[in-house]
């Protein structure tokens, strides 16, 4: 951990020891819990409240649109509420929110994964009118930061870029000859520009609420332990295809990391529910192989950028994203060209 990021971390303990402590009162607390350590996000826990660090470069007044979201009325029992608005006198330079702790999806517990429940939730955010003016849902853009992360990782790595006359040898810029960041690099060129966070997404439906960057991770029960299942994480959410919210549990399914039962207790549960992005019966993959193709790409893309910085070779789940990435771009254009809902 760099000095940058332990007096983040630091800041942010105090800060919410000061928040979850009753003032002048002795102090038998644990010491603040570090909960995730990324450019893109830092969240420390103290006692029952947690404290979130957002990326440097993060739109502020679109960060204070998406947590006053989260507050709205209109998503009470969808979405965590925060305990506050971005802190700009927080003790660090990147924008601070607050949470009330909520106990996350135990991951060493597979079969109690919460897919109906996480259903259920996208299918009432998606339903819900957008309160007042919000950004656009930040899920493409998110794909494509992560297709810019494995190239940038992999410009200092021992992979031979290829022989094209209109790059110089040894050019950062070059794209490398590995397959399986080719298929990746393919894969991503296969979609549509929506997809890419290039264009607006089309057609009708296209403005619902989203969440904009769904997995089991981005739930928790509050009031903890036993409480009702919420969304948290509010960085990318706005309006946009609410099918992008099942892509990645599509992508998943599609590539054999989910199980079929899950996938269709998940979908059943949308569609039980309501949810507007897929029709109420038939086939679904109309509406989701875009979204599926794009979180597929994305979630690659991610594991090669680990891979180079960690000096390893992809596990056996980032290998069947890769493999499905080379999948994905063999397939005939038009399936990622139609609309994707």
């Amino acid at each position: 951990m760099t000095t940058t990021q332990t007096s983040v971390v630091h800041d942010l303990g105090t800060l919410a020891h000061r928040l979850s402590h009753p003032a002048r009162t002795p102090c038998v607390c644990e010491p603040p819990q570090v909960l995730a350590d990324r450019p893109d996000g830092t969240v420390v826990r103290s006692g029952a409240i947690v404290a979130k660090a957002h990326a440097a470069d993060t739109d502020r007044g679109a960060l204070a649109a998406r947590i006053a979201l989260a507050a709205a009325p209109q998503l009470a029992g969808i979405l965590l509420p925060p305990l506050t608005a971005p802190e700009p006198a927080a003790p660090t330079t990147r924008p601070v929110t607050l949470w009330p702790l909520g106990a996350p999806v135990d991951p060493t517990d597979p079969g109690a994964a919460p897919w109906a429940e996480a259903a259920d939730l996208l299918a009432r955010l998606h339903r819900t009118e957008p309160p007042f003016p919000l950004p656009p849902m930040r899920g493409p853009a998110k794909a494509a930061r992560a297709v810019a992360r494995m190239r940038a990782a992999l410009r200092g790595d021992t992979i031979t870029p290829p022989r094209d006359p209109a790059v110089e040898p040894g050019d950062a810029t070059a794209p490398p000859r590995d397959p399986a960041v080719l298929s990746v690099l393919a894969g991503w060129r296969s979609l549509p520009a929506w997809a890419r966070g290039e264009a607006p997404a089309p057609g009708p439906g296209a403005d619902a609420l989203c969440h904009g960057d769904l997995h089991l991770g981005q739930l928790v029960r509050h009031p903890a332990p036993d409480g009702p299942w919420l969304l948290i994480d509010m960085d990318d959410a706005g309006v946009g295809d609410p099918a992008w919210d099942l892509g990645r549990p599509a992508a998943w399914y599609a590539a054999g990391l989910l199980a079929p039962e899950d996938w269709s207790t998940f979908l059943d549960a949308y569609r039980a529910a309501g949810g507007p992005a897929v029709p109420a019966d038939g086939d679904p993959w109309p509406a989701l192989d875009v979204p599926a193709r794009a979180l597929t790409v994305q979630t690659a893309a991610v594991a090669l950028a680990k891979c180079a910085a960690e000096q390893r070779d992809p596990d056996d789940h980032e290998q069947l994203m890769i493999e499905s990435c080379a999948r994905i771009a063999t397939l005939p254009p038009e399936l990622a060209t139609g609309p994707a809902s």
